[in-house]
């Protein structure tokens, strides 16, 4: 069976200045490295509460999209670019944050829940499916003060450790839109750097912004 390829990339994170070097918005970061690394042209656009660049990958157009909806309610920009563009549910890659990896790791799926995440909860809600890649950049855990980290920037150590992270990310998306989502899984999954700055945790009953 041959696998969909990837026409839009999706980052979560929070609109505004305070929230740009923030964790939670591991996503958008990850948006912003792609757009300037990827060749050709990427034309912006705001496509209803979403910033959108519009590009060509593999002779297609490729979406980018950051929703300006804040994260929480991530999901309605999602789904409504989707439904104008007529792409479907596993033709789009979501890129966001995830407590429950550590920092220095990021993990490519296929598919599965939203892990307590709410930002993934939204897009799942919004599309009434859940069947779309999703890239998790792990940014850890510190104590049960959950928004305040996820809302907090990173430390000097973490900023190294994360800008190699964020190089690893882009690779992996890259990989997957030019040799498909299994093949970027198969290269990326196991890289970590920084030597796990925060430990792995299977914890995912706290609340999460």
């Amino acid at each position: 069976m041959t696998e969909p390829r990837i026409r839009l990339v999706t980052g979560l994170g929070n609109p505004g200045k305070e929230y740009e070097l923030t964790r939670h918005n591991a996503g958008f970061m990850v948006i912003d490295r792609l757009r300037d690394e990827l060749p050709g042209t990427f034309v912006g656009e705001t496509r209803g509460a979403a910033r959108c660049w519009r590009g060509r990958c593999r002779g297609r157009t490729l979406w980018l999209q950051q929703p300006q909806s804040f994260m929480n309610c991530s999901g309605g920009p999602v789904a409504a670019l989707m439904r104008q563009e007529d792409i479907a549910a596993a033709e789009m890659l979501l890129v966001f944050d995830d407590l429950d990896l550590p920092l220095g790791r990021i993990r490519l799926r296929a598919r599965g829940g939203d892990g307590g995440h709410r930002g993934v909860a939204s897009v799942i809600g919004a599309l009434g499916e859940d069947g779309f890649g999703r890239l998790r950049i792990g940014i850890g855990r510190a104590g049960r003060n959950v928004v305040g980290h996820v809302l907090s920037p990173f430390s000097d150590e973490e900023k190294a450790v994360f800008d190699e992270v964020l190089a690893t990310a882009v690779a992996a998306v890259r990989t997957a839109l030019h040799r498909g989502l299994a093949a970027a899984m198969n290269e990326c999954n196991s890289r970590r750097h920084g030597g796990d700055v925060n430990a792995e945790t299977t914890n995912q009953t706290e609340e999460r912004p």
